[in-house]
């Protein structure tokens, strides 16, 4: 059950800023440090400066008619922006209490967001969705236990993908993976590293 809420508003270009809701005992603890620091609070509850940069790229897309999958949504900011995009969104996370959260942001925004409870070690109900036009990841890979499944899994949602990480250590098998499998074209968005893959 969630407990006490406060609303976040993540500011985008070209438009209103994003009405996102957090859990108020977490709303305290900014993103702003090191890319090795880590909550005490869960994961999916953090308002991540990733989530925000990839909010801010999605808002500049035409995703109108687009089919968008978000992965590890936590708060949901890119899935939000996505669906304000145009695209049909489902949300994924393997925390029920975050895909409850992205639902009510996304009723405060006057937006329409699915969700889906996905776990990457069986991700057959996600892969059963498929195909989606474009996948969505921010800061999914702050352990080196992700790198394996997120590889196999992306080229079975989507032919294509951006995936915003703040340059965490953990990340850097799968990124070495990538670069030799698939098309990666980077830019940052202040620290956070925004990669768009292709899986052609």
């Amino acid at each position: 059950m969630l407990r006490a809420l406060v609303e976040q508003a993540v500011e985008l270009p070209g438009g209103a800023a994003l009405r996102v809701l957090q859990p108020e005992e977490v709303a305290e603890l900014p993103d702003d440090g090191g890319v090795e620091w880590a909550p005490l609070a869960p994961y999916w509850a953090v308002l991540w400066r990733s989530g925000v940069a990839l909010a801010i790229e999605v808002a500049g897309l035409d995703l109108r008619g687009r089919r968008v999958v978000e992965l590890g949504c936590g708060l949901g900011p890119p899935s939000l922006a996505a669906a304000r995009a145009g695209a049909e969104v489902l949300a994924t996370d393997s925390a029920p209490e975050a895909l409850e959260l992205v639902a009510r942001s996304a009723r405060a925004n006057e937006l329409e967001v699915e969700t889906l409870r996905a776990d990457w070690a069986a991700p057959e109900a996600l892969v059963a969705r498929a195909p989606f036009d474009l996948v969505l990841a921010a800061d999914v890979l702050y352990e080196q236990s992700a790198a394996a499944p997120l590889l196999e899994l992306l080229p079975r949602l989507a032919p294509e993908a951006l995936v915003a990480d703040p340059g965490r250590p953990a990340a850097e098998p799968f990124w070495r993976a990538a670069a030799g499998r698939w098309g990666v074209e980077t830019h940052s968005r202040g620290v956070v590293a925004v990669s768009r893959l292709r899986f052609d």
